[in-house]
């Protein structure tokens, strides 16, 4: 099954200020065991909301509203997307991650 690991965005997140580099290290450790275990699909960090863009639909023609977006304890800074074979594995791997 595949499970996300959403990470949520921060004051630093959305200030576009990068994590430390013990940061970026204990990240960059965790990815490679996320492929040694053989889950990795995809991982990736988001910019901050004010570099985005939110595309409606629902009327006649799209509509683009530029960023910011609301407090970043609601915005969303990366994810992880997993291959694991159970819930509790993905429970697992998440309570593992370098970043809450």
């Amino acid at each position: 099954m595949n499970a996300m690991r959403i990470v949520q965005a921060t004051a630093d997140s959305e200030a576009g200020r990068m994590p430390s580099q013990q940061e970026l290290s204990e990240m960059g450790a965790f990815n490679e065991q996320l492929v040694a275990a053989g889950i990795m699909l995809a991982g990736e960090g988001l910019h901050a909301t004010q570099r985005g863009r939110r595309i409606h639909f629902g009327g006649t023609a799209p509509t683009v509203e530029a960023g910011p977006f609301g407090p970043a304890s609601e915005q969303i800074a990366g994810c992880w997307l997993w291959d694991v074979r159970s819930l509790d594995e993905a429970v697992e791997w998440a309570s593992r991650a370098p970043l809450r």
